[in-house]
């Protein structure tokens, strides 16, 4: 009993002593991080009006966020340079994975490699000291250590592609009818260029990500982009090949001089045809699904309802009978 009194006093001391280094290095870096000179404070609090009040709660939270942020994008180069692709073209493929996801930004590559090594280092960290104490140093417990920090590696990828398949699903189920309200628009006489601003206004609510997609895409021609190329960067950022084909119709359509509103109806008919075809899919496959459900947690209960009397009975007539002989 003193022993464990004794473990746990230590524990104590180790847990508070870790938590109080944890909250001094928090503050230190929060005091650094958010020095500025007065002119650029000025102008961050007529950018952001909540930035002013620095008593109110939500604009402290702001503020606390962005210091968080500017902290990490300072970090990020040093904590990124081990895990740093070796060639071009796996920078690329980086690149265009987190675009599926949503993230553009020049640094998002450096913070996504560099919340991968922190939660390596949480992983070896937590998992081994919870191991040690719980185990020892054994070769167990160093296994149990690597395989938790290889999960804890693995799950911003795991993070990133959850985020990049809801935005995918996003489009693909909010395309046709932002295909019909572009085709209702350019038959109205709007241009392509309009009909994709109204859409972006229209279907903000519903179906953001298609109305994000969609502004940027009027962007990049207000500052001068072919609509070739900008089409073609819709279709390649997203990863949905049905935006693929969408852009390469309207970039033949709009070079063969045939009609935008005829591509864009035939284009949402096969859409819908295709998620109806999908939703046939999927209901087809229900069947096959409930197989296991079934055989795994109903039948043994239906089979012990059924048998079971019938069992009783034969153990309570027949056993005596068979002893008596």
């Amino acid at each position: 009993m003193a022993l464990l009194s004794i473990i746990g006093s230590s524990l104590l001391i180790k847990v508070a002593s870790f938590g109080f280094v944890a909250i001094l290095v928090w503050w230190m870096l929060e005091k650094f991080a958010s020095g500025k000179p007065r002119a650029v404070q000025r102008l961050d609090e007529i950018r952001d009006p909540y930035s002013r009040r620095g008593d109110h709660d939500e604009g402290g939270m702001i503020k606390r966020t962005d210091a968080m942020t500017k902290m990490l994008e300072k970090a990020s180069p040093a904590l990124a340079k081990p895990l740093q692709p070796k060639s071009e073209k796996e920078a690329d493929k980086l690149k265009l994975k987190l675009a599926y996801a949503g993230f553009r930004s020049d640094a998002a590559p450096s913070l996504f490699l560099s919340f991968k090594f922190i939660f390596l280092m949480i992983g070896l960290v937590a998992g081994g000291g919870g191991m040690i104490l719980t185990q020892g140093i054994t070769q167990s417990s160093i296994m149990y250590t690597i395989g938790i920090g290889g999960l804890m590696f693995y799950l911003p990828n795991i993070i990133l592609w959850i985020i990049k398949k809801g935005r995918q699903n996003n489009i693909f189920f909010g395309l046709p009818d932002a295909l019909d309200l572009m085709v209702v628009c350019v038959e109205a006489g709007l241009g392509l260029d309009q009909a994709m601003r109204k859409v972006t206004e229209e279907l903000a609510k519903s179906y953001p990500v298609i109305a994000e997609e969609f502004a940027l895409c009027n962007l990049q021609l207000q500052m001068g982009g072919s609509r070739n190329d900008v089409l073609h960067e819709l279709g390649r950022r997203t990863g949905v090949d049905d935006l693929k084909s969408l852009a390469a119709i309207l970039i033949q359509a709009d070079k063969f001089g045939s009609s935008i509103a005829q591509a864009l109806r035939v284009q949402s008919d096969s859409m819908r045809t295709r998620r109806r075809q999908l939703a046939e899919e999927k209901a087809a496959k229900t069947a096959v699904k409930l197989i296991f459900p079934l055989v795994i947690f109903i039948f043994p209960a239906i089979f012990v309802v059924l048998v079971g009397p019938a069992a009783i009975t034969i153990i309570n007539e027949m056993f005596p009978a068979m002893s008596a002989e």
